[in-house]
C-alpha cells in the first residue's frame, strides 16, 4: 500500500491537473504515464551504461544518443520549468513517436500527444515522480493502481475497472502456473495480467530463477488485447512498473478480427469483456458466428475465448446475469455447448454493488474448462453477499466479507472428503449434478437451484385476537374515567 504522505501529493497533482483544465481522468492518467515513460528509458540506459563500464564493451541498444543528453529524465527533472515544458513538447514527445523498435513499448508510443498546459504543473508532476524509487517494484505498482482507482465512471465502449479485489479472487481460484500462457482479450489497464503475474512469483519464486523461464515470464506468459489506444499505452506502462518487462499488449478489436493464429493456444484466460449491448453483424468474426449466432458481445466473447482456449486451458470470466438464464436461442446453445461440449466448473455470484460507482448491473463469474469433449459433471455455484465493502456509490470498506471464503471452499473440492460435496441447497454453496442443470433448459442462475428455508410461523385465532383489543379497549377507558375523576 502507498503511504498516507505519498497519497496526499498525488491528490495534491490531481487537483493541480484539475484546475489546470485536464478533468479527464483517462488524460491525467496517461500524462503520468508518459512521464513515467520517459523515466524508465533514463534508467534502463543507465543500466546499460554500467553493464558497459564493467565489461568494458559498447553500450547495447541505446536509448539515448549522445546529442540527445538533454532529453534524458536525469537532466530534464533540474531545468528550470519553463525549459523543461518546452524540451518535452518539441523534442521529448517527437522522440518518443519516432523511436524505434528498441523498446517494448514503442508502438503504443506512435499517438503520444503532450496535453500539459503550464510549465508549474509540469514541474510539480515531475517533483512528485521523482520522489518514488523506481526499483521498488511494488511502490510502483501501488502507485499505478491508486492512480487508476481514479477511473470514476464507465468508458464509452463499456469499459470499466474491475475491483482490485475481484480480481485477485479469480487468480487465486484459477492459481496461474509458471508454463501458463495467459491471456485478457479485452485487456484496459491490464489488471488480471498484472495480478497473475504477482501471484506467479509470490507462490512459485524458485521458478523464475531459470532462465529459460524467467524469459517465458517477461516475453511469453502474459497476451492482451484491446482496441483503445489510450488503454493499451496505460497497460503496458501498469505492466513495466509491476516488473513485465516485455509483455505481448497489442491492438485488436477481438471481436471483428478472426484471430485465427491465436486459435488454441492459451492456458488460462482472465477477462472482464465489456457489455456494450450489440455489434453490427457483418463486422463480427464469422469465426465466432460459427461458434453462436448473435450480435450480444458477451456472448461472443465467450465464444472468442473458447476458440482462443487450448484443449484443457481454464477461464474466469465476468458475466451479466443474463448470461445465466437469458432465453434467446443464443443464450442456451451457449450455455448448452459450455455444459455439454466442455467442463463447466462454477458459477459465483456477485452482489449487485460491486461495480459501483461504475455500473449498478448484476454478474457472476463463469469457471470452465476447454475440453472439446465435455466432462461437467457437477457446477458448484456460490452467493457471494459481501466483498469487503458497502454496495453503494461510496464503497467503504465493511467487515462483512464473503470473499475468503470463496476461495477456500473452492480450493476445498478438490479433497474427496471435502463438505462442500455434502452441502445442501440451502447453503451459501453448493454442488448441481449435471442433470439437474439439463432438466432446467440449461439455466445458470443460482435461484434456479437454491432452496430458501421459510420458517413456519403460527398464527393465532382471529377471535382470540379480538378479544384481546377488546380487553385493552375495556382497560383504557377505565384508566380515562379514572383520570377524569381526579380532575378539580
Amino acid at each position: 500500500m502507498i503511504t498516507g504522505e505519498l497519497k496526499s501529493k498525488i491528490d495534491r497533482v490531481w487537483d493541480a491537473f484539475w484546475s489546470g483544465g485536464i478533468s479527464n481522468p483517462l488524460e491525467v492518467i496517461e500524462q503520468v504515464t508518459y512521464l513515467l515513460f520517459i523515466r524508465r528509458l533514463d534508467d534502463m540506459q543507465t543500466l546499460t551504461e554500467r553493464k558497459a563500464r564493467v565489461t568494458k564493451a559498447p553500450v547495447e541498444n541505446p536509448m539515448f544518443l549522445p546529442g540527445q543528453a538533454h532529453l534524458r529524465w536525469s537532466q530534464l527533472k533540474n531545468a528550470a520549468p519553463d525549459v523543461m515544458h518546452k524540451t518535452i513538447a518539441d523534442e521529448v514527445f517527437p522522440f518518443l513517436r519516432d523511436m524505434g523498435d528498441g523498446t517494448t513499448y514503442s508502438e503504443h508510443m506512435k499517438d503520444a500527444r503532450f496535453t500539459i498546459p503550464t510549465p508549474a504543473l509540469l514541474s510539480k508532476v515531475v517533483d512528485m515522480l521523482d520522489d518514488i524509487p523506481m526499483a521498488d517494484r511494488d511502490t510502483n505498482g501501488d502507485l499505478y493502481e491508486y492512480l487508476l482507482s481514479k477511473i470514476a465512471s464507465a468508458g464509452v465502449n463499456g469499459q470499466f475497472r474491475t475491483p482490485r479485489h475481484i480480481i485477485e479472487l479469480m487468480v487465486k481460484m484459477t492459481a496461474p502456473q509458471p508454463r501458463d500462457e495467459i491471456c485478457d482479450p479485452a485487456c484496459g489497464t491490464a489488471g488480471f495480467l498484472i495480478a497473475a503475474s504477482e501471484f506467479v512469483r509470490d507462490t512459485h519464486a524458485d521458478a523464475l530463477l531459470d532462465s529459460a523461464q524467467r524469459k517465458h515470464f517477461h516475453a511469453s506468459m502474459f497476451h492482451g488485447y484491446d482496441f483503445d489506444s489510450t488503454m493499451l499505452r496505460i497497460g503496458s506502462m501498469n505492466m513495466l512498473l509491476h516488473g513485465i518487462e516485455s509483455p505481448d499488449i497489442r491492438y485488436r478489436d477481438s471481436l471483428s478480427e478472426g484471430a485465427a493464429g491465436d486459435a488454441d493456444k492459451y492456458t488460462l484466460i482472465l477477462a472482464n469483456p465489456p457489455f456494450a449491448g450489440s455489434l453490427d453483424y457483418e463486422a463480427t468474426a464469422k469465426d465466432l458466428q460459427r461458434i453462436v449466432k448473435t450480435k450480444k458481445t458477451e456472448l461472443l466473447f465467450l465464444a472468442l475465448f473458447l476458440k482462443l482456449l487450448k484443449p484443457g486451458g481454464r477461464a474466469a470470466v465476468i458475466v451479466p446475469d443474463g448470461v445465466l438464464f437469458g432465453s434467446s436461442r443464443a443464450h442456451k446453445a451457449l450455455r448448452k455447448t459450455l455444459v455439454e461440449d466442455q467442463k463447466l466448473d462454477a458459477v459465483v455470484k456477485l452482489p449487485s454493488g460491486v461495480f459501483r460507482p461504475y455500473a449498478g448491473v448484476s454478474t457472476a463469474i463463469l469457471f470452465f474448462t476447454k475440453t472439446n469433449s465435455g466432462g461437467t459433471d457437477n457446477v458448484w455455484f456460490y452467493d457471494v453477499r459481501a466483498d469487503g465493502f458497502s454496495l453503494d456509490d461510496k464503497r467503504n470498506p465493511i467487515g462483512a466479507n464473503d470473499l475468503p471464503d470463496v476461495a477456500s471452499r473452492w480450493l476445498s473440492l478438490s479433497k474427496p472428503d471435502s463438505p462442500e460435496r455434502g452441502r445442501a441447497r440451502t447453503e451459501q454453496s453448493f454442488l448441481v449434478p449435471k442433470a439437474d442443470i439439463v432438466a432446467q433448459g440449461y439455466d445458470l442462475s443460482l435461484n434456479r437451484y437454491k432452496e430458501i428455508v421459510h420458517n413456519e410461523i403460527e398464527h393465532r385465532a382471529p377471535l382470540d385476537i379480538i378479544a384481546d383489543i377488546e380487553t385493552l379497549e375495556d382497560e383504557i377507558t377505565t384508566g380515562l374515567a379514572e383520570l377524569k375523576a381526579m380532575l378539580p
